[in-house]
């Protein structure tokens, strides 16, 4: 951002907050599990936060800093400025801002996941391009416990459905259709342009399509849009989850993201003479993708519970292929449509809702530049459903498979150079740290499908 435009968006922010009698802002970063975090500063702090950023203790952060070097400073991004539509709006309103985390000399702090991003998008835009994506985040509504006055305990959430609609249903007993339209107007009224939304395929489940937009602000927008979704359901006294896989037997919830590279205001994915209508630079993307797909997918599906959704049988991808039709391959290329050059994307369909969209979009375009840079060229599209294959016949096409547990997956990030140089080394270390004490922590639990099944027997 030039001198021009920072003075004219601090003087915007000034002139909002004014205008709309706001008392307190909140603060927003996140951690390197894509936990939201926010501190609350009032309106007489606002002028100085804009100029200098605010101070805040950085040791408790997870991934942040040690005791010893705990001081951060948040720098408020002017242009994230918006307000809170669920709270009051008369008189003392609140708005927010995301920040960037700086050490207290004004270097930018490596821990921070917005950082990484731009790190990453920075290197994108010296080749000339610009990263654009659009994630599908899906979601479950559940009951809470009630009261013995019948009240839901908002402390006790339970995977008790509120429907048992399915794929696109329109049918009265979709109750979470207001759910849907107040989530819906409060993203729009927050500044995030909305596509679709629906009820997905398993009972309780949903999604909401924000519009396809450049990287850096569409990671923000997950960020907002989760805890919008989850803001909305507590006001209507249920519970909003993006759990991987919260219930057993049915679909889970993914994080599908389009994407594509644009150049010179043109999407450089498109190629009118491919019978895909892609171009060789786009087929080198998807090759990357597939090359490091393993690698990458302890960030893409950070959670012990991420890999209970990477099964076969319930639309989650598992294998490592690409196809045009097939909803079963991981890397999907939607249909062309004549006059739509700009819409030509490719649909990475691993990442789950409950990643950190700053690190998952850093090492999905690191793996595709990666390609692009190496004129990698993607294996034969596989258009039969890679399911209904039997092992043979899937090595002999060389369909290879993602990581199957959390474990599995941090060795191959462990060992991955693509991964630790598009975090860099603070990031990567702490990520593969907590990962491995998170999956030592769920290795040594007894769980009720072990007691039921061993108990009576052994």
């Amino acid at each position: 951002m030039g001198a021009t435009s920072k003075k004219e968006s601090k003087e915007y922010v000034l002139k909002m907050a004014k205008e709309h009698d706001v008392k307190f802002i909140k603060l927003w970063f996140t951690d390197i599990l894509g936990m939201l975090k926010s501190f609350a500063i009032t309106v007489e702090e606002l002028e100085g936060a804009l100029d200098q950023g605010m101070g805040f203790d950085g040791s408790s952060i997870e991934g942040f800093a040690r005791i010893d070097e705990s001081d951060m400073v948040a720098i408020p991004d002017a242009d994230t400025w918006r307000l809170l539509p669920w709270r009051p709006r008369e008189h003392h309103a609140e708005a927010r801002m995301f920040c960037d985390i700086v050490k207290p000399g004004g270097q930018p702090f490596e821990g921070d996941p917005r950082y990484v991003l731009k790190r990453n998008l920075k290197r994108l835009a010296e080749l000339g391009y610009t990263y654009y994506v659009g994630p599908e985040l899906e979601y479950f509504y559940f009951a809470f416990k009630n009261d013995a006055k019948g009240k839901p305990i908002l402390t006790e959430p339970t995977t008790e459905p509120l429907d048992q609609c399915g794929y696109f249903d329109m049918v009265p007993l979709d109750s979470a259709i207001d759910l849907r339209r107040d989530t819906v107007l409060t993203l729009e009224e927050m500044g995030i342009g909305v596509e679709y939304s629906h009820h997905e395929v398993a009972a309780s489940q949903h999604e909401i399509d924000m519009r396809y937009t450049d990287a850096m602000t569409m990671a923000d927008s997950v960020m907002t849009y989760r805890l919008v979704v989850k803001q909305i359901a507590l006001q209507h006294g249920v519970y909003a989850t993006f759990m991987p896989k919260p219930v057993f037997g049915i679909n889970g919830s993914g994080m599908h993201v389009h994407q594509s590279l644009f150049k010179d205001g043109r999407n450089a994915f498109f190629d009118a003479k491919d019978p895909y209508h892609l171009s060789k630079l786009a087929k080198s993307y998807v090759a990357g993708l597939l090359k490091h797909a393993p690698e990458i997918t302890a960030i893409t599906s950070q959670w012990v519970n991420s890999y209970k959704r990477l099964v076969p049988g319930y639309e989650a991808p598992v294998y490592l292929s690409w196809a045009r039709r097939n909803r079963s391959d991981l890397v999907r290329v939607p249909e062309y449509k004549p006059g739509k050059e700009n819409a030509t994307r490719i649909e990475y369909r691993s990442p789950d809702p409950a990643c950190n969209p700053y690190l998952t979009f850093a090492v999905m375009l690191a793996a595709g530049l990666d390609g692009i840079e190496k004129g990698l060229e993607p294996p034969t599209p596989v258009e039969e459903n890679v399911y209904e294959m039997n092992e043979e016949e899937r090595k002999k096409k060389g369909i290879d498979t993602l990581p199957a547990s959390l474990w599995e997956a941090i060795k191959l990030t462990e060992k991955s150079e693509l991964v630790r140089k598009a975090l860099g080394d603070h990031v990567f270390d702490a990520f593969i740290k907590n990962k491995t004490i998170e999956w030592d922590q769920y290795r040594t639990q007894v769980t009720d499908y072990e007691l039921k099944k061993y108990l009576p027997i052994l």
